[in-house]
């Protein structure tokens, strides 16, 4: 599969080359310019995947930069990164065809899943575009693959109240997809062109979600070096996505009841409330009306974000898309792998309707994800899945599971080592992918790798 080449556009050397390393340590190919008419000087010579440009630089400005290679190629995703940034100039950046944009400081995670966001959505596009399937790649970019009866009349249902600015509560289990539910129903609202800014109740920790909400004045805090708008901010005239809002403290809530209450937010350290027009969706896995009896939530802020109650069914009760998703992921899987699409066996296809599947839709896109590795662009067959099941797994023996990667010879650490290297190949050398095939950390992959290196070292020593 082709390298994806990514342009980095930042006039400060230390911040290119982060970006540059940061980038190809997830399995890029980065070019890199110090100025936006260098960038654009570049961009008529070579063809990008994506364009990352800093939106403050001396001379041509990273919105200059966005305007030169929307003219040159409208389809080519453009991230613009500030620290400077306020609401408006996020907004205007979208507006111009931003991609999306990072405000500084952000994480190499962060960074990695947004490119690879912005990459996928642009070939999801593409082969709408090129296969005329306009009704069939809409869903597709949703990524809300279903047949089943109540999942679509509850679309349905999305798309006739996405227009209103009534705060929905969507409950379900883990990996139904609730994030995915929130998001078709922003890009079916009348905010679509505006921010959809998500925040993950249960990551940040309690003493940081306020000020990840709600933003802070310099000198609020100590380590409050700058200004920092928070996502309510970020989110104005957009949508704001509260994940596992049964995670979030008790006095904060009282917070953003007031917040919801008023239309209105108050930065940490800050003297003025700032007036705010967002779309409040929040989603929970958990049972909120045990949690109220309990006293962890907030009766008047469930009410308030239950205008319009959205229950997402589990996977489970909708045996019918089993097969329906598989096809979806082992079409992904075997695209970013560079593989043969798999073809499931139908001994494989019983196992897989008759699961349980606890995990939901996201358990099933894992236990696809390394099939499609193990087997090779073949067929899949039961060796091939990995599969949990009130505490038992359905798994093949070694030799017979690993049939690419291990000989009847091959010691237990030989197979270990032979099935990293091919997973980091599939990977194209991805360690965080490759530990999510692999279900490992990123390091014990690193350490492992090591290893490896000192075992050479000793035999050539030796």
């Amino acid at each position: 599969m082709k390298t994806k080449t990514i342009l980095v556009v930042d006039d400060e050397p230390s911040m290119r080359i982060a970006l540059s390393e940061s980038l190809e340590s997830c399995g890029y190919k980065v070019e890199v310019s110090e100025s936006g008419a260098d960038a654009l000087e570049k961009f008529q010579e070579d063809k990008f995947e994506v364009v990352i440009t800093d939106m403050r630089m001396p001379g041509m400005s990273g919105m200059d930069v966005l305007r030169g290679v929307k003219k040159v190629s409208s389809k080519t995703p453009v991230v613009v990164i500030t620290a400077y940034g306020t609401v408006n100039t996020a907004v205007e950046a979208m507006k111009e065809g931003a991609a999306d944009f990072l405000m500084k400081p952000f994480s190499i995670d962060h960074l990695e899943l947004l490119v690879k966001k912005v990459v996928a959505e642009k070939e999801g596009k593409e082969e709408c575009e090129s296969k005329h399937k306009v009704k069939k790649c809409l869903f597709r970019e949703k990524t809300i693959i279903t047949e089943n009866k109540k999942m679509l009349a509850l679309l349905e249902l999305l798309k006739s109240v996405s227009r209103s600015k009534s705060s929905i509560l969507i409950q379900g289990e883990s990996g139904t997809g609730k994030e995915l539910v929130a998001r078709y129903i922003h890009l079916h609202s009348g905010r679509a062109d505006m921010p959809f800014v998500a925040v993950n109740c249960a990551a940040i920790p309690h003493n940081l979600l306020e000020s990840e909400m709600f933003g802070h004045e310099k000198g609020a805090f100590t380590g409050a070096s700058r200004m920092r708008l928070g996502k309510f901010e970020l989110a104005n005239g957009g949508t704001l996505l509260l994940d596992e809002i049964s995670e979030m403290d008790v006095q904060l809530q009282a917070k953003l009841l007031r917040v919801i209450q008023e239309s209105e937010v108050d930065r940490l350290g800050g003297k003025a409330s700032i007036p705010i027009d967002v779309r409040i969706i929040a989603t929970t896995n958990a049972d909120l009306k045990k949690y109220i009896d309990d006293k962890k939530f907030r009766k008047d802020l469930y009410y308030r974000l239950n205008v319009i109650p959205v229950n997402i069914p589990p996977l489970r009760e909708r045996k019918g898309d089993v097969l329906l998703l598989c096809g979806h992921f082992m079409e992904k899987y075997s695209r970013l792998g560079g593989t043969a699409m798999p073809v499931l066996s139908k001994e494989v296809e019983q196992l897989l309707e008759s699961y349980n599947w606890s995990g939901n839709v996201r358990e099933l896109e894992n236990v696809i994800e390394r099939a499609v590795l193990l087997s090779g662009g073949g067929t899949i067959l039961p060796e091939h899945l990995y599969l949990e099941s009130e505490g038992e797994r359905h798994r093949q023996p070694a030799e017979a599971s690993l049939k690419s990667v291990v000989s009847e010879d091959a010691t237990l650490k030989e197979m270990e080592k032979r099935l990293i290297f091919k997973t980091l190949e599939k990977a194209e050398g991805n360690k965080t992918r490759a530990s999510e095939i692999l279900g490992i950390s990123v390091r014990t992959i690193r350490n492992k790798l090591n290893e490896y290196k000192k075992d050479v070292q000793a035999l050539d020593a030796g």
